[in-house]
């Protein structure tokens, strides 16, 4: 007997409803990208309106109705930026602060993960608790106490005011635990019988191994520590301690009015750091966000 009267032959008329499928999903398929569209159109629309907004004169800023676009597109809005600001000082202390507060983040928030995540120790529940209460409390509560401990310390009109309050933070304990945690303690055990201690353990096995949640917490501590604006403002003492955010808001208020020209054009250069960190360590930080408390 021939084999191929032993395969199975298609019931007439499926070629045709596989067909209507493949039209209806055709079809069904603007109607779930139209929303995507609009939400994105929606969430993007502030830059839109600053990028354009920052190559327009003050007029066309202030014209009512609103103008789309520059009537006359002019770069003066970046000119007389960059001539009333020191940038270049500014930049420097905004790059400094950033990377001090996200190394800091990145070693000292991991460690103290890693403590809790696998290491067993007497109050080691008490401690994970503190953090997730330290973490409800808002940042307003403590900012107070805060500056009188810096104060009490002589740290004010310094850099390392600016950068020691921030160097740990709960939210960086709570991410590199939770991710910590799932990863097999079979690893950690053999490096032991081979005896690893645990600060190679940590050095040489952990830290490889967490390179995703490390990426989601360098840019979100990158992020909050360049667009910090009130406690460099209390903290710092002088211009040459401005970061840029201070600089910006300072300079763009005029004796009357706030010149918003120099404002959005402050803003899309602040900016633009951040969207560069983000784009070059993207894929690990949705890696990260993905995988993190998964066990």
């Amino acid at each position: 007997m021939s084999t191929l009267s032993t395969l199975p032959t298609a019931q007439p008329g499926t070629d045709r409803i596989l067909k209507r499928r493949r039209i209806r999903r055709t079809w069904g398929q603007p109607w779930l990208y139209l929303p995507l569209a609009g939400a994105l159109l929606l969430m993007i629309a502030p830059f839109l309106w600053m990028l354009s907004g920052s190559f327009k004169p003050e007029a066309d800023i202030r014209s009512v109705p609103p103008v789309l676009l520059p009537t006359a597109p002019t770069i003066a809005n970046y000119g007389e930026l960059f001539s009333t600001l020191d940038f270049t000082s500014m930049f420097a202390n905004s790059v400094i602060v950033a990377l001090a507060v996200t190394a800091g983040n990145l070693i000292f928030c991991s460690m103290l993960g890693y403590a809790l995540a696998k290491l067993e120790f007497r109050g080691q529940r008490a401690v994970f608790l503190l953090v997730l209460g330290t973490l409800m409390i808002p940042g307003l509560v403590t900012f107070v106490p805060l500056y009188v401990l810096v104060s009490n310390m002589q740290l004010t009109g310094s850099m390392l005011g600016l950068i020691l309050p921030f160097l740990a933070g709960p939210f960086g304990v709570f991410l590199m635990r939770q991710f910590i945690s799932t990863l097999p303690d079979e690893l950690i055990d053999a490096a032991r019988v081979d005896g690893c201690r645990e600060l190679a353990i940590f050095g040489r096995i952990i830290l490889p191994l967490t390179k995703p949640a490390l990426a989601t917490l360098g840019i979100i501590t990158f992020l909050g520590s360049w667009n910090n604006f009130l406690w460099p403002l209390v903290v710092a003492q002088n211009e040459s301690q401005y970061t840029l955010p201070v600089g910006l808001a300072l300079a763009s208020s005029g004796q009357s009015f706030t010149r918003f020209g120099i404002l959005l054009a402050g803003a899309v250069v602040v900016l633009l750091p951040v969207m560069i960190v983000f784009l070059l360590f993207q894929r690990q930080f949705i890696a990260g966000i993905a995988t993190t408390g998964l066990k």
